[in-house]
């Protein structure tokens, strides 16, 4: 394969064209970079150094040769200079390319992976504008916005009519995907809203494409000419069939449902619990400063341009990393809008208006100017759903404003102390989030396991999600009244309520700072039985605040964490250094890592996984890492070596038969022998009702069960727990989970193994005794939640708990188990 070597005058620029090349040309392409000069510190200043070429011509070498492209003239001359310093034979099958230096690097990396040789790896790079070039019907034939067929590329002309019957229309989802599929094609593809008589725009721009304002019922025309016309419109076609790939949630337009438990009040809104607590206060909405930007260039035109290709570049990677981060907390369809998000930031409906101003207003001015002008077309659509489109701009907008001036990105802030009322919270939210002075968290959309709900209880924040819209278009300073157990928002509620609410709000503090008084003591029930109560960490960093929060121990380490925010899988010494580091601050106590879980639903890109038709139920968890034992063995051999040390336990996720766990313990039994050192105990995750109902026989040979709720809950009620309008039914307490969990916990009994539950159910102190009596033996929850569930432990005795549990399984619904445990 040919490699590639990528010279630019920024370090940041190289690497973030890199990136792109693997992206396009998979982990296996030899590409190296030689950005910007040596590092001083923790930076590289601009420039081109021969010597780092020469050694990036190393890293790269391939005996089929190796292509070198480069951004500026004085890289040219650099590069030059290195072939002086090669060997005669290797000199020779190195290329010098003028081509588009990113354009030129992506089009190389394809030709590449396809095994193509120099000759024509260096011809597709030299053509890497085409594509560029027909959008902007750059040339002496260049055609308009409609385009006279005369003035047409080469070839058949190529039409499809689509009636739209997305109930959001063509908004930033299913547009994006229209846009990388016309993308991948040798043709000018236009889109033309017929019904709005908007249009033909290329295809081939997000921004574009969104401001035809298509919504559900109209009409479109696409059109395509030049040479793969034809198959371009079959792609396109393809995807509208498939309905544009979006998630069967998507496709029926459904008011989220009030949960059972919480009958209509009158003066309020009711919507589901996320985290419990009582706040009154006024409503507040998030406030985004503005930054100041200077007037004029502080370059020359082209170090100007330089610069916002910089910051792009850098906040294209800020963008991938929050994707993978989303995907693994929400799901690969939640995490979607970063896809839109991402194609942003290369559409040239936003750049060459930026690039165009940068030689009068500077890269700064000129990079705003061109936001703020589209976000405003966004925000004159019709469509309510695209005209929010325009804040996912504005904020991608504000990102690449921030790099270029050097300074932080500025988020949203509560003006003054009261009660969050926002849409949907981002992970950029969070720095708002201050518990001294949110109060609460009132969101319109999202489950009891979205990302709202889990941060809200992260940060102690009471917290009620699923609230539709009506929350948001509430004006600030409107007094509410929110209680996180019961799902009920007030709306300017009358005195006598704000009274009842904040006499409930006082003894709550006064559980909560008692229970934080005691947090370090054991949990013990009243009949003197002791109860373990572990954390859930995200990583070894996370373990201290464990420990003052009271933890017996580490019950889930995600060792996901480990592979996210970077290019390449941990090394098996990263490994073990972070497993190490979570065991020496354990001090002692019990570390219980679960295994990679990951798969189609949640991505990893570097693992270069395949997408799946249902990758709920597909390679995942357990079943990927069988499937790349190179992945399972490094994990397991940084584990035995710390577990010949440390207490630690190895947990499998997403585990449905035996046969998968034997060949689980068979394989870590292979690599204890070979370090040498006695396996460590290995457990199993319950998450897939198959497991539970398999048990007995699993219990035979795991030395524990953990039971994840969240996904038993969704696998066993067919509900997707991040979907807002199935929030009621993807319900932990439903009686059929709640068996399910009885059946594990008999099976361990049984075969005297321990019983925990690591799922948002273990953190609801509600729900303690319940899950006791279940027969669980251990509950594992976020640091926050420690201290309460502890206390819920002490005011407990076995036959209470065997009492209740007997109840919520005799009982029919989820609602009437709720009832119980708040009577």
């Amino acid at each position: 394969m040919v490699g590639l070597v990528l010279v630019s005058h920024s370090h940041e620029v190289a690497e973030g064209v890199a990136a792109l090349a693997r992206q396009m040309g998979g982990a296996d392409l030899p590409v190296a970079t030689a950005g910007g000069l040596e590092a001083t510190g923790e930076e590289h200043p601009v420039g081109t150094d021969a010597a780092r070429i020469v050694a990036a011509l190393e890293q790269a070498w391939s005996e089929d040769g190796v292509l070198v492209l480069m951004d500026l003239g004085s890289a040219v001359l650099s590069a030059e200079m290195a072939l002086e310093f090669l060997d005669p034979d290797r000199r020779g099958k190195v290329r010098l390319s003028g081509a588009p230096f990113v354009e030129g690097a992506v089009s190389a990396a394809v030709a590449a992976k396809l095994g193509r040789p120099l000759d024509d790896v260096a011809e597709e790079a030299l053509g890497g504008l085409a594509g560029k070039e027909a959008h902007l019907g750059a040339g002496p034939a260049a055609a308009d916005e409609s385009g006279s067929l005369a003035e047409q590329p080469a070839g058949p002309e190529v039409r499809l009519p689509i009636v739209i019957d997305l109930p959001h229309g063509l908004h930033a989802r299913p547009a994006a995907r229209l846009v990388q599929t016309a993308g991948a094609f040798d043709a000018d593809i236009r889109v033309t809203n017929v019904t709005a008589g908007r249009g033909p725009v290329s295809a081939r721009s997000l921004n574009a494409v969104a401001t035809l304002g298509v919504t559900v019922g109209q009409r479109i025309e696409v059109v395509a000419r030049g040479p793969q016309a034809t198959l371009a419109i079959d792609a396109v076609r393809a995807l509208a069939d498939r309905r544009f790939d979006e998630a069967p949630e998507d496709l029926a337009i459904t008011e989220p449902t009030p949960p059972e438990s919480a009958p209509a009040v009158e003066g309020a809104i009711v919507g589901i619990p996320a985290s419990p607590g009582i706040a009154v206060g006024p409503v507040r909405h998030l406030h985004v400063p503005e930054l100041a930007v200077p007037d004029g260039a502080a370059g020359t035109p082209e170090e100007e341009r330089t610069r916002l290709d910089t910051a792009i570049a850098a906040v294209r990677a800020d963008i991938t990393h929050q994707r993978e981060a989303a995907i693994m907390r929400v799901g690969a369809g939640e995490a979607a809008i970063f896809e839109a998000h991402l194609l942003f930031l290369q559409d040239e409906a936003l750049l060459g208006p930026a690039r165009d101003g940068i030689p009068d207003r500077g890269a700064a001015a000129a990079w705003r100017d061109a936001v703020t002008e589209l976000a405003t077309i966004w925000d004159e659509l019709d469509d309510p759903y695209l005209r929010e489109r325009a804040g996912d701009l504005r904020s991608v907008g504000r990102q690449v404003l921030a790099k270029l001036l050097g300074v932080e990105a500025p988020h949203g802030r509560l003006p003054a102390p009261g009660i969050l009322a926002i849409g949907d919270l981002e992970p950029a939210d969070t720095i708002a989030l201050d518990p001294a002075s949110c109060l609460g968290i009132a969101v319109a959309h999202g489950g009891p396991t979205s990302h709202a709900a889990v941060l809200a209880r992260a940060l102690g924040i009471p917290a009620v999600v699923g609230l539709g819209d009506r929350i948001t278009e509430l004006d600030e300073e409107v007094t509410i009244g929110l209680d996180g157990r019961t799902g009920v928002v007030h709306i300017d509620p009358p005195s006598s309520t704000i009274a009842d609410l904040e006499a409930e709000r006082a003894e709550q503090l006064d559980r909560e700072r008692s229970a934080r008084a005691r947090a370090s003591e054991p949990a013990v029930m009243k009949d003197g039985r002791h109860v373990s109560i572990m954390a859930n960490v995200g990583g070894s960093s996370d373990v201290a605040a464990a420990l003052a929060a009271g933890c017996d121990g580490v019950g889930l380490f995600r060792s996901e964490f480990l592979f996210l925010g970077r290019d390449t899988m941990p090394s098996e010494a990263e490994q073990e250094e972070a497993y190490r580091a979570a065991a020496v601050a354990l001090n002692g106590r019990p570390l219980t890592v679960r295994t990679l879980d990951a798969g189609a639903d949640k991505p990893i890109p570097y693992l270069e996984l395949r997408p799946e038709a249902n990758p709920f139920l597909g390679v995942r968890g357990f079943r990927l890492t069988s499937a790349r034992p190179e992945i399972l063995l490094a994990q397991l051999r940084a584990l035995v070596r710390v577990a010949a040390d440390h207490p630690v336990r190895i947990m499998f996720p997403m585990v449905a038969t035996l046969e998968e766990l034997r060949e689980g313990l068979a394989t870590v039994g292979e690599v204890a022998a070979k370090s040498g050192t006695a396996p460590p105990e290995v457990g199993v995750m319950i998450e897939i009702p198959a497991a539970a109902l398999a048990a007995p026989h699993l219990a035979r040979v795991a030395a524990f069960f953990s039971v994840g709720t969240n996904d038993l809950t969704q696998y066993t009620l067919a509900a997707d727990r991040g979907n807002e309008h199935l929030g009621d039914l993807a319900n932990a307490l439903h009686p059929s989970v709640l068996r399910l969990i009885a059946m594990t916990a008999e099976a361990g009994v049984a075969s005297g193994i321990p019983t925990a539950v690591c799922g948002e159910l273990a953190a609801d102190p509600a729900a303690t005794s319940l899950l006791l009596g279940l027969g669980v033996e251990e509950l594992s929850v976020s640091p926050p939640a420690i201290p309460a569930v502890k206390d819920a432990v002490r005011v407990v005795d076995m036959d209470g708990a065997n009492a209740l549990a007997a109840k919520a399984l005799a009982c029919a619904t989820a609602a009437e188990v709720r009832e119980l445990l708040t009577a």
